[in-house]
């Protein structure tokens, strides 16, 4: 049966806005999104927010601003009318949170909107209302510089959209949420949020390094500033800034993740990629890295235009991106060696520390002893550190004493000097801030880890030539990103020809990897190459081995060491890459300081 033709018409306004309304207008905390990033467009020093029924009976948001004229009040309920671009250029640069003309318009098609507003020149405010997209004329009101909106009954002429929202305390959720990430992004700005008539939260603007610590632990926990770092690394036209929580802050799911691109929140897998891979060495399986990321870079680079609700981008050099992401945070990541501690995240993470602790022999009027770091670890010797240390302590046998030599603080090593084994398991040691407890497996795998890795790096990865070549069915994309990307693949010891259109024969694998699944290994490497230009599949396997090796060959628990051997163990993790974790992203040490002690013995009460 022939289909009748249905005539073309154009939609009414009012269906439009509420269409529009479907893909910005999700729930309150999307409307509220909307509303709060105008503010911030127009300058906004502290925006008040004041929410009913979790948003869907009231949702105001009052702000300081530079305000909206009275003859622009009804251009501003319009759709695709706004102040922020006005040419395609200015869309191809865009430097304001907000900038298609839709959120006001789509907003007050669903709900019962009022907007009053006043800028600094005029002598009174007028207000503008709106109900189901039906517009009233401006008339005066009463209001400082600056704009209130209203949205009331939230989807009140839209049942089927209303009956979809949540609880009142899941959408107050939400909305909190909004706001915490807003608070993380603009620390100058001040924000309240209020909940039927309750005030809930209080951001108040920061301006100095103290204040945004305390903004910072009061949005996400006193333990996240406590135990994170903070980074500040540019190149290429690109800025990375912020502080990145260490493996040990890791938590089960990923709620304290917050990364933006020009001040914008947004969620983007090149991103999230890059930052995956990043704590791949470090992190516990199953466990998500905690940070408060900003990605700087030239407005043209990246298009924000991608997404109605603004929370994707999409970069023009992704890879560059990616990779510049990657390097950074797996460098900060890197420095974490134990000793290095956290304790001030606001500071840039430290440069690699020396080997030598010239000022600790020194006060001894001793040679400087400088801890052999290329100690073999599989076992620990440490005998031809002994004279090295009698050296130190005066005799052979002081040497394998229990005891500090006698120095002031300020000369004493991160990490200090051993004092005991406990159980065969904990390393007891005493430094300048107080007492240190060192899991000797955990942390003698990562320093076994970190030397077959270099010694790995070192050498390259060989090829292991497969007797038989594997036929790898491919598609036409995958058969071409082997072609143009066979030099790539063959420096990861994997050797692809192309036999068809859609066929590659698979001659060599990297040896070290021998015995893995050879075909599923490279069209995994294929796609990650296809995706994001590069790939570690090849070093994230190799690393899987690597560890499993370091874990087998580091000392066991009730392994009887001498004070001697425990030094060498505390000194290498000093110059240990990563040493402050084990390979499974374990702590290796924790440090009681003197207030912790005094508190365990109620001293001083």
């Amino acid at each position: 049966m022939p289909v009748m033709p249905v005539p073309i018409r154009a939609l009414p306004n009012t269906l439009i806005d509420q269409i529009a309304a479907g893909e910005v207008v999700e729930r309150p905390a999307s409307a509220l999104k909307e509303l709060v990033e105008n503010a911030l467009d127009a300058g906004a020093r502290r925006i008040d927010v004041e929410l009913d029924e979790g948003g869907a009976g009231l949702l105001r948001v009052r702000d300081d601003g530079s305000g909206i004229a009275a003859e622009e009040l009804s251009l501003a309920l319009s759709r695709h009318a706004t102040s922020k671009i006005a040419s395609l250029e200015d869309l191809e640069a865009v430097a304001t949170m907000g900038f298609r003309g839709e959120a006001l318009p789509s907003i007050a098609s669903v709900s019962r909107f009022a907007v009053t507003s006043r800028i600094a020149s005029a002598a009174h405010a007028y207000r503008i209302e709106s109900e189901g997209g039906r517009m009233s004329e401006p008339v005066p009101a009463q209001h400082p510089v600056g704009t209130t909106v209203e949205a009331r009954e939230l989807f009140f002429n839209v049942p089927a959209r209303r009956r979809f929202l949540r609880s009142e305390r899941t959408e107050l959720g939400h909305a909190e949420e909004l706001l915490r990430g807003l608070a993380l992004a603009r620390m100058d700005v001040e924000f309240r949020l209020t909940h039927n008539g309750k005030v809930l939260r209080v951001w108040r603007a920061a301006s100095s390094e103290d204040e945004c610590l305390r903004r910072l632990g009061q949005t996400l926990g006193e333990d996240f500033t406590t135990r994170s770092l903070y980074l500040d690394q540019s190149a290429a036209g690109l800025r990375l800034h912020g502080w990145v929580g260490l493996p040990t802050a890791a938590r089960a799911q990923a709620d304290q993740q917050y990364f933006y691109v020009n001040r914008r929140l947004v969620r983007d897998r090149v991103v999230a990629h890059a930052v995956r891979q990043a704590y791949a060495d470090v992190l516990y399986h199953g466990r998500h890295p905690a940070y408060v990321l900003f990605l700087d870079l030239d407005p043209q680079r990246v298009d924000v235009n991608v997404h109605p609700a603004k929370s994707e981008v999409r970069f023009r050099d992704a890879r560059l991106v990616h990779d510049f992401l990657f390097r950074s945070l797996h460098q900060a990541l890197a420095d974490t060696r134990a000793g290095v501690v956290a304790s001030d995240p606001q500071r840039v993470p430290d440069a690699p520390m020396q080997a030598t602790f010239a000022p600790a022999s020194a006060a001894l009027g001793a040679p400087a002893f400088a801890p052999i770091s290329h100690q073999a670890p599989m076992p620990l010797r440490v005998n031809e550190q002994v004279a090295a240390y009698a050296a130190l302590y005066g005799s052979a046998r002081a040497a394998l004493e229990p005891q500090l030599p006698a120095t002031d603080d300020a000369t004493v090593p991160p990490l200090g000097f051993a004092l005991a084994q406990l159980h065969g398991i904990f390393i007891l040691a005493e430094n300048a801030a107080g007492l240190v407890i060192v899991d000797m497996h955990a942390a003698h795998e990562r320093i076994s880890y970190e030397r077959l890795k270099r010694a790995q790096d070192g050498e390259g990865i060989r090829a292991l030539p497969l007797l038989v070549p594997i036929a790898l069915s491919v598609s036409e994309r995958e058969a071409a990103a082997a072609d143009e990307h066979a030099a790539a693949l063959h420096a990861l010891g994997l050797e692809m020809d192309r036999s068809g259109p859609q066929s590659l024969l698979l001659r060599s694998i990297p040896a070290l990897l021998e015995g893995v699944d050879a075909r599923q290994l490279a069209l995994d490497v294929l796609a990650d190459l296809m995706l994001h230009g590069s790939t570690r599949r090849i070093e994230e396997q190799r690393n899987e081995l690597l560890g499993t090796m370091a874990c087998h060959a580091s000392v066991r628990a009730n392994r009887r060491l001498s004070v001697v051997e425990m030094n060498a163990l505390l000194r290498d993790m000093e110059i240990t890459e990563r040493s402050a974790q084990c390979n499974h992203g374990r702590p290796t040490w924790v440090q009681l300081d003197r207030a912790q002690l005094d508190k365990l013995f109620l001293r001083g009460r």
